[in-house]
């Protein structure tokens, strides 16, 4: 699902052409967007991808996200779906051994869903977000068989099951999936806090004004490549310019730090929150 990725400056391209390889037909719910959103989905020219039209309704909160991808969900063919949303883009490969995955789970009733391993780009691209704060899995792969009950849960971050949200039963992978949100630039991330505070209503007025992102413990230099999709549009985005404020103190910190601690130490994360439930095979 998609809507106004030139304004917000998503990698729309890079994202969908991490995911053809894996693919039978990609559905992409195109909203109804005030820039040329639309037309670069089409100029991809791939015959797999189906385009779905829609208007967005921001009054129904971060529920409209869920009720999009579940608009999306309802219109693929298969009874499996790879989801990616648009500033996602997975690593090189990856599409084709989430496809292998499923493939292998498909006989296995208990697992629900496919979990990815996430890079979070934060302030640049050479720059990572690790922390309990930070997902370091997520479900991107799901039944779509409605038997199954699999649903995208609140603001569509993850799935949930059935009527009750009981947490999707998911296989982990080792597949990673690049996320580059909160990687663009300046005048990208104020439009993001714009489009956050029509949707999130519940959160509080992000200060759209505020030029930098916050500093926290966790920050840490990115070791490895960038998707080859992707690379052509981080290069033109490249620039000499700040983008997380200097390292300040806030009482949060404390416990972040004490959380790293414990993770690098030991390989658990106190407090993770989790969308799924890990199957083990």
């Amino acid at each position: 699902m998609v809507r106004n990725a030139t304004r917000l400056d998503f990698p729309l391209e890079a994202s969908i052409r991490s995911l053809l390889p894996g693919v039978d037909e990609l559905v992409v719910n195109v909203g109804e967007s005030e820039d040329d959103t639309l037309a670069r989905v089409e100029a991809i020219g791939d015959s797999r991808i189906r385009i779905v039209h829609s208007v967005w309704d921001p009054s129904k909160g971060h529920r409209m996200l869920a009720d999009e991808t579940a608009r999306a969900m309802a219109a693929c063919s298969f009874p499996w779906g790879i989801y990616i949303q648009a500033d996602e883009v997975l690593e090189d490969g990856g599409a084709a051994r989430l496809r292998a995955a499923i493939a292998d789970v498909d006989g296995d009733k208990r697992v629900e869903g496919l979990a990815v391993e996430y890079v979070h780009f934060y302030g640049g691209f050479d720059t990572v977000a690790v922390n309990r704060r930070w997902y370091r899995r997520e479900v991107r792969a799901v039944r779509l068989d409605p038997a199954f009950e699999v649903h995208s849960f609140r603001d569509a971050q993850g799935f949930r099951v059935g009527a009750g949200h009981r947490r999707i039963r998911a296989a982990a992978t080792g597949v990673r999936m690049h996320h580059y949100g909160w990687a663009r630039p300046t005048w990208a991330l104020a439009a993001k806090r714009a489009a956050d505070n029509e949707i999130y209503h519940w959160r509080g007025k992000m200060d759209q004004a505020r030029p930098l992102l916050p500093w926290f413990p966790g920050i840490r230099p990115f070791e490895g490549q960038h998707p080859e999709p992707v690379r052509d549009w981080i290069d033109a985005r490249r620039v000499d310019e700040k983008m997380i404020e200097a390292p300040g103190f806030a009482r949060e910190h404390i416990r972040l730090q004490l959380s790293n601690t414990v993770e690098r130490l030991t390989g658990w994360r106190p407090f993770e929150y989790r969308n799924y439930t890990l199957v083990s095979r």
